[in-house]
């Protein structure tokens, strides 16, 4: 009953502290969907409570009457096994259901969930919570990055909160670079712990000599790199990363903005002067790709960086690595819907590793293997140097 009783205690806190990280907000702020990779807060609140009730409550407790049986069909996400879904880009669409009936939505699964887990013991469904737990804490990051997205492309730039996280914590301005030589190494998870399974497969990489910088790179050196016309130098950048600075007209990072000759960027607190001793967020592959090349450096593979972990700082930021999102050997897909996680998402992706500022207490580790398309920059993503 331990496991149980600590695994509910962390299913309650999941979901509070999603509610806490909506709290800030106003009615209106919940509906709002200005890309497609943006969703609603709302509908956040609502898929991963679907989740729960999808995967534990329908198929495994006796007599469960789901809440409402439309919102499979508004809360799904990606599942082609479970059935039909909304189109990710209408999302804002939905002022129906409200704000309130999502709450209650919550509140009804969180309650059957405890009711549920208070008498199973049953290790395989005990699993399933931890997975739904994992995977609301994946929403938190998201959640707090689109309500970011959305108040920072409000022509208002409103805070979220007047005394928010710190997003921009000063680093260390030093020029370290640790050394690993030739050799092999182990790569994947191993223990007990979760894990998802696209991190499974240990297995031996050979990897030869090279160094990886302590500290991640900050916005001074942006600055730097803006400066010296690194928008503008084609030998920089990749064909697709130049071409997506010119489409697009690319000239700073995500959410800055020159103001009278001073560069300033949007915060979870509002509008600030940059602060060039904090670590650079919200750049693309691309661009990390770029500010490397300017450098004279390379951006490490995630066999280096989770070779190398142990030595260096990381935490604040994602870290954009040269290494494509595909599965370790031996690899198999989990059978059934949940099969869908990670799988089917490994092509046209980069890896990222490490954590950031908006991961929540307890989910980073080494072996976490995150993934997004190269333009994408509305996380906190950054990069550290390797040579």
């Amino acid at each position: 009953m331990h496991l149980i009783s600590t695994l509910l205690d962390r299913l309650v806190e999941t979901r509070e502290r999603t509610e806490r990280i909506c709290s800030p907000l106003e009615t209106e702020d919940f509906v709002v969907q200005p890309i497609e990779e943006v969703s609603p807060p709302k509908w956040h609140l609502g898929h991963t409570t679907w989740f729960f009730e999808e995967f534990i409550l329908v198929p495994h407790k006796p007599g469960y009457r789901v809440f409402n049986d439309d919102f499979s069909f508004v809360f799904n996400s990606y599942y082609e096994t479970v059935g039909k879904r909304i189109l990710r880009t209408d999302r804002g669409n939905l002022s129906r259901p409200s704000v309130s009936y999502i709450y209650e939505y919550r509140h009804y699964v969180t309650r059957h969930l405890q009711e549920f887990f208070n008498t199973e013991k049953d290790k395989s469904l005990q699993y399933l919570l931890e997975i739904g737990i994992n995977h609301e804490q994946q929403h938190q990051e998201l959640l707090l990055t689109d309500i970011k997205y959305i108040l920072g492309n409000n022509p208002l730039l409103p805070a979220y909160l007047p005394d928010p996280p710190e997003e921009y914590p000063e680093v260390l301005q030093v020029d370290d670079w640790n050394p690993y030589p030739r050799g092999i190494y182990q790569i994947g998870h191993q223990g007990e712990g979760f894990c998802f399974d696209n991190e499974l497969g240990r297995h031996e990489v050979l990897l030869q000599d090279f160094e990886l910088k302590t500290e991640l790179e900050t916005n001074q050196s942006m600055l730097n790199f803006i400066a010296d016309g690194g928008y503008n130098s084609f030998n920089l950048w990749h064909a697709e990363g130049w071409e997506w600075v010119r489409q697009h007209g690319i000239s700073a990072p995500l959410y800055w903005h020159e103001l009278n000759g001073q560069w300033h960027y949007y915060t979870l607190g509002g509008l600030a002067p940059v602060d060039p001793t904090a670590p650079l967020a919200h750049i693309s592959y691309y661009e990390a790709f770029a500010l490397a090349q300017w450098k004279g450096c390379r951006l490490p593979t995630e066999f280096e960086w989770e070779a190398a972990q142990a030595s260096v700082n990381w935490g604040l930021r994602w870290e954009w690595t040269e290494s494509a999102y595909l599965p370790y050997p031996g690899y198999q897909r989990t059978t059934g819907a949940l099969g869908e996680y990670n799988g089917k998402f490994m092509v046209n992706q980069k890896i990222l590793r490490g954590s950031s500022v908006a991961t929540p207490p307890g989910h980073s580790r080494p072996t976490y293997r995150n993934f997004f398309h190269p333009q994408l920059r509305w996380q906190y993503t950054g990069l550290r140097l390797a040579r």
